[in-house]
């Protein structure tokens, strides 16, 4: 099967480092025209400057804009009015005891989380939906179905994901436009690899072995006993943007390694 996004756009929110960056640069590698977005100058250039590296001909285009409020997103929609994909792979997790969490940690997390997804959502599937094609997907999380207590803030976050993306899918039904959420089990993320690398080095163990400890205690169901790499999740959603996907809306799909013990 050969993907190709040759004469399309996509967005990809929070994309410069982890799984957004990867699935900037699967998207660009499948042809696509490819806006990625950082809070930070800084940080745009820096990923541009990865990006082609790696794809010298790439077409992209970088816009800092903070998506968590409702100025960046206006930020970018006055910058890039329409898009034929977006991906709502912003997000933020801060593992945190449930009577630790105060009210300003739980809308933080629904306004950078879900309130983005919804903002960017609401206004590119419109003129997606005019078109008569389109891809949005969600990037939720095994956390959605399998609430982790040690941040039940983003699980529930990741869960509200779920209902909005099944609930837009029936939305434009018949349109052209297809919906879905794919959930990430434990990924070898930026911000995943910078929190194990702190706490092995505060309990004086390797992140290998670090990461084997995490999985055997919180993730023991996993089937493949390692974290998954952002490039594995990039390809799930660089699928689900393709013109083959065509028959896929409604649905969320697993990149969980089988943490998830169901076979639905």
């Amino acid at each position: 099967m050969h993907i190709s996004l040759n004469g399309k756009r996509a967005i990809v929110s929070g994309s410069t480092a982890g799984i957004g960056l990867a699935i900037a640069i699967g998207l660009a590698e499948a042809g696509a025209e490819v806006v990625l977005n950082g809070r930070t100058q800084a940080r745009v250039d820096e990923a541009l400057k990865v990006v082609r590296e790696r794809l010298p001909q790439a077409r992209i285009i970088g816009i800092a804009a903070d998506l968590g409020t409702q100025a960046g997103a206006q930020t970018l929609f006055d910058q890039v009015p329409h898009t034929d994909i977006l991906v709502n792979n912003l997000g933020i997790f801060e593992p945190k005891p449930f009577f630790e969490i105060e009210d300003e940690d739980w809308q933080r997390f629904f306004d950078v989380n879900v309130l983005n997804a919804v903002r960017l959502s609401r206004h590119y599937a419109q003129g997606m939906a005019g078109r008569k094609w389109g891809r949005v997907v969600f990037l939720s999380s095994e956390s959605a179905l399998q609430i982790p207590t040690e941040m039940i803030h983003y699980g529930m976050t990741k869960t509200a994901l779920l209902a909005v993306s099944r609930g837009l899918a029936e939305t434009l039904a018949g349109t052209g436009v297809t919906v879905n959420a794919v959930l990430p089990g434990p990924t070898r993320s930026e911000g995943v690899g910078d929190f194990f690398a702190k706490l092995a080095e505060e309990q004086g163990v390797s992140t290998a072995e670090l990461e084997a400890s995490f999985l055997a205690e919180h993730r023991p169901t996993s089937l493949i006993k390692r974290l998954a790499t952002v490039e594995e999740v990039a390809n799930m959603v660089v699928y689900l943007a393709s013109m083959q996907a065509s028959a896929t809306t409604g649905a969320a799909l697993r990149v969980d390694g089988g943490v998830l013990r169901s076979i639905a």
